[in-house]
């Protein structure tokens, strides 16, 4: 039988899609607000003494690490000042960054009066100062803060519960490679992304003496 040479090629280009479409769906999960969120999420569990004590420090902390960015940068989009929600074009981020900054400050602020756990103020202030380096280092080089957002978290958790979450650490090479896959980074953008958020997150806890957690088991 001979092989109909008109009939179009369509696997590779499908192969194609499905990758990118799986990049596009980890840069979706894993973007800084959402880790920040679950980052949050254990350490308002963490350092609750109970119920409504949890709730109260989640809603401290998310509303400046999560809640308020994230309905900053859809405002942003909605009335046309950024071009897309990943804020791609690089002069756009530098003055959303300085948004940024001011909501990481207050989060501290708060947290600090608030008598919050040591392990929160360290957090915020790790994710205050990264953002300030964030914001300087974008208008020379856009760094990535997909990469950033997940090795912060991750690394917080390894500090605070030692080796069980280590297989999570998988997820570190997957934001990077979406964000290489997309184009939205080079390889070199997305692993100082990473250096930072481990960098900062490694250095307020330092100066916050805060140690690993006694988990039973």
């Amino acid at each position: 039988m001979r092989q109909d040479l008109s009939a179009p090629i369509v696997v590779p280009i499908k192969n194609r899609r499905i990758w990118r479409d799986l990049a596009r769906i980890i840069s979706t999960i894993f973007n800084p607000f959402l880790t920040a969120l679950a980052l949050f999420v254990i350490l308002a569990h963490v350092g609750g003494h109970n119920t409504l004590d949890f709730w109260r420090l989640l809603f401290l902390s998310t509303v400046f690490t999560s809640i308020g960015p994230m309905l900053y940068v859809f405002r942003l989009y909605a009335i046309d000042r950024i071009s897309d929600l990943d804020m791609s074009v690089r002069h756009e981020r530098e003055a959303i960054f300085s948004a940024f900054v001011v909501f990481y400050t207050l989060g501290t602020i708060v947290l600090y009066l608030d008598r919050a756990p040591r392990v929160m103020i360290a957090a915020m202030l790790g994710y205050t100062v990264s953002t300030i380096l964030v914001q300087f280092i974008t208008r020379y080089w856009k760094i990535s803060t997909h990469s950033l957002g997940i090795t912060a978290p991750l690394v917080a958790l390894m500090l605070l519960f030692g080796h069980q979450p280590l297989p999570f650490l998988v997820l570190i090479p997957m934001v990077c490679w979406a964000r290489v896959y997309l184009r939205a980074h080079t390889v070199l953008q997305v692993l100082g992304g990473a250096a930072l958020g481990a960098g900062s997150t490694i250095l307020f806890f330092h100066l916050f003496h805060i140690t690993q957690i006694s988990v039973p088991g």
